[in-house]
């Protein structure tokens, strides 16, 4: 229950409540999603980024699909 409180008293005093309702909370969400872009194109993990390997496994499955149409 403590914890309950908490949270709800920090959302009060998030400002816009009557004017935008649940709303007022999205540029905390747009910011989030920015901050994990950003980290997911720019911070590597041993050696590659997210980008690296999403790109890599795009190409070997076009590649893949290619095979398969060939034979």
């Amino acid at each position: 229950m403590l914890v309950s409180r908490r949270v709800k008293r920090l959302l009060q005093l998030v400002p816009g409540k009557q004017r935008f309702g649940v709303y007022r909370f999205l540029p905390f969400f747009f910011v989030l999603g920015g901050a994990m872009e950003w980290f997911m194109i720019n911070v590597r993990i041993g050696q590659e980024t997210f980008y690296d390997v999403y790109r890599r496994k795009r190409s070997e499955r076009l590649h893949e699909a290619q095979m398969e149409k060939s034979e």
